[in-house]
């Protein structure tokens, strides 16, 4: 029998035991592979942040740190900076300097009916924002309402120290503001946007879908440089000759590109809204102006290229009388009774020139002009371009033949005078204007603004020279070539004068200068070419003001390789003692372009050269008085097709056969 003091061992604790062993063998193994994994984390953290860091992925970044700026000593990338807060793009200048940016800002609100103290609400609110009306600010916050506005615009840092205030009620709301680094440049070329960041002017209006879409910064034409030189330049002579209105323009004559377009009086971009119309009218594109001797390059181009007229013909200077009215040339000039081209060209006879256009006659006028693109807007990516004022073609007659043949009777765009300057100079190719970079692709320009209409090619030209019809614009037969290479030199667009012709009229316009009535535009070394135009201004009811004068100066340089055409304008400038009482372009506009030039020409990276200057004078010259080769009979005293008197008898005799026609049509029908 077993004893008391030792009792037997019962099953249940022997199980008990064994159930706990195999617990704490467990758990040893739990606690062993956790050592493995936290182990193996451990190891790997090491070598992720020690041993061999990896570098964050941009996503995991990107919202909260920007980027860190590259090197750019060149200014290549300077225009791809954009805040990740704004959504309208950057708009830059050819080299990347920023014309335009948007800015993050917030529009403050409230919902009066959570305000707990609206009088200490708008007392601390004053103290971050002091431009603040507290008492109307306590007005608004106590009005039973759930939104009013407070404030908008206001910068991150005032966003934040309101905030900081801890008011109960006040929101914000994210938006932008659009601004102007450079103020006055280019103003009118930028224009400017409303409250809802829309377009409502210029670059900003034309372009308003492309800025809305697509971040990538607009890169523009314009050279803030020459656009800064150009205004400088141009507001100086405005100011010394006491002009009311003043246009500057830098084109590339073989792209079409616009490297600056100045009009004064200006404003600043930041202050649209508060700018006068005055300063706000963009003068080369909207204001239409007689372009007076400017002009007559066009009338000599369209007769030599028609193949009517010859270097060696001679034309009569005697005043014209038409009516009541006389063309003649000003008082002071003492011309030869007849001229020869070059010479008509560089003294700007205005009779001699109604001469030419007689030759030419009414319908080929007309053809050239629209040709050239002088009945139409000009194809420029600006809303506010105008159309020109050109008399109707049943008006057309010999009187208008005429007077448009000297530039007077129709108003055109300063653009426009540049553009069909370019196309004499340049080989003979009318090259579209553009404010786009030729670095810009077509899929980064596209706008919700006009149409512009573009060059049909043409479909037959005579190299040599002689008879060749131009192809007008139309825009329903747009084959304008966009497939270019960038930095390509040849002007692409309708050929409308011969290369020969070209040449021809290159060293007529560079006789200006050296000879003519533009020896002021004179730079030396930069071979300007070119030619001056004075129109009378007519009054707001009609009828030329006398005394009243648009002076400008058309050219292009360097002439025996040209690459620029440069514009000036004064509108209605003042004589001064050095113009000795004259007001005429030859004396105020034509000096403005050679100080330009001057000034422009090694920005541009074109130097000049004097050292092969007496050379290339030699290439470029042509005789104010040519002779006639052998055998051939030049127009001229007893050979004037354009004679006033046989071309109104002409104009007599179609209108009686239209006349008779029409009766006989009458009684037929």
């Amino acid at each position: 029998m077993p004893s008391s003091d030792n009792p037997p061992q019962r099953p249940t604790s022997r199980r008990v035991r064994a159930s706990l062993d195999q617990m704490h063998g467990r758990l040893l193994g739990v606690g062993a592979g956790f050592l493995v994994l936290f182990g193996a984390v451990g190891l790997k953290l090491t070598f992720a942040t020690v041993l061999m860091p990896m570098a964050p992925e941009e996503r995991q970044i990107a919202p909260q740190v920007p980027q860190i700026p590259k090197s750019d000593p060149k200014g290549e990338i300077a225009g791809d900076f954009a805040l990740p807060e704004v959504h309208r793009a950057n708009i830059v200048d050819r080299n990347g300097q920023t014309l335009a940016l948007s800015l993050p800002v917030a529009q403050v609100y409230a919902n009066p009916m959570e305000m707990i103290d609206p009088a200490d609400a708008a007392k601390k609110l004053k103290t971050v924002l002091p431009q603040l009306d507290e008492v109307e600010t306590q007005r608004r916050l106590s009005l039973k309402k759930q939104f009013v506005y407070l404030a908008r615009d206001i910068s991150p840092v005032q966003e934040i120290a309101i905030n900081n205030l801890g008011i109960p009620g006040i929101y914000f709301e994210p938006g932008e503001r659009r601004h102007y680094p450079l103020g006055r440049t280019a103003a009118q070329i930028m224009g400017s946007v409303d409250i809802d960041d829309h377009g409502v002017a210029g670059i900003e209006r034309f372009f308003d879908h492309r800025l809305n879409t697509d971040r990538t910064p607009l890169r523009l034409s314009l050279d803030v440089r020459i656009q800064a030189v150009a205004h400088d330049v141009l507001q100086a002579a405005k100011d010394e000759f006491q002009a009311i209105g003043a246009a500057a323009i830098v084109m590339d004559v073989h792209t079409g590109e616009i490297i600056a377009m100045v009009s004064l009086p200006d404003y600043d971009a930041n202050d649209f809204g508060h700018a006068p119309p005055d300063a706000r009218f963009n003068r080369p594109i909207t204001g239409m102006y007689e372009p007076g001797s400017t002009f007559k390059l066009q009338t000599a181009a369209m007769g030599i290229q028609y193949g009517i007229i010859h270097p060696w013909d001679k034309f009569c200077t005697i005043p014209i009388h038409i009516g009541r009215f006389t063309i003649s040339d000003m008082k002071t000039d003492h011309f030869a009774p007849w001229l020869a081209l070059p010479h008509v060209l560089a003294v700007s006879s205005n009779p001699a020139a109604a001469h030419i256009a007689l030759d030419v006659g009414a319908k080929r006028q007309q053809e050239w002009l629209r040709s050239m693109g002088f009945f139409d807007r000009v194809p420029i990516e600006l809303p506010e371009a105008g159309r020109p004022l050109v008399p109707a073609p049943r008006n057309w007659g010999i009187s208008t033949v005429m007077t448009v043949g000297f530039g007077h009777g129709v108003a055109e765009p300063p653009l426009s005078i540049v553009r069909g300057t370019a196309a004499t100079a340049n080989g003979g190719i009318l090259v579209k204007p553009t404010l786009l970079s030729h670095a810009v692709s077509d899929d980064t320009a596209q706008s919700d603004g006009p149409s512009l209409p573009t060059p049909a090619t043409p479909d037959a030209t005579t190299p040599g020279g002689g008879h060749v019809q131009p192809v007008a614009f139309r825009p329903s037969e747009q084959t304008y070539n966009e497939d270019v290479p960038v930095g390509e030199e040849t002007p692409v667009g309708p050929r409308v004068i011969s290369e020969a012709n070209s040449t021809l009229l290159r060293k007529m316009l560079r006789l200006d200068v050296t000879a003519g009535t533009a020896k002021s535009a004179e730079s030396p070394g930069y071979f300007v070419g070119g030619k001056t135009g004075t129109a009378e201004k007519i009054g707001p009811h009609g009828g030329y003001l006398k005394h009243v004068n648009v002076s400008a100066f058309t050219s292009i340089f360097p002439m025996n390789a040209p690459r620029y055409a440069v514009y000036v304008m004064l509108d209605a400038p003042h004589p001064t003692a050095k113009t000795h009482g004259f007001v005429t372009a030859g004396w105020n506009a034509a000096p403005t372009v050679g100080t330009l030039i001057s000034r422009i020409g090694p920005m541009l990276n074109m130097f000049p050269n004097t050292k092969d200057a007496a050379k290339i004078d030699s290439e470029m010259a042509i005789p104010l008085e040519p002779s006639p080769p052998p055998g051939y009979r030049p127009l001229g005293p007893g050979n004037d097709p354009g004679d006033p008197r046989a071309a109104a008898a002409r104009e007599h005799a179609e209108k009686s056969a239209r006349h008779a026609l029409a009766l006989r049509d009458a009684r037929n029908g």
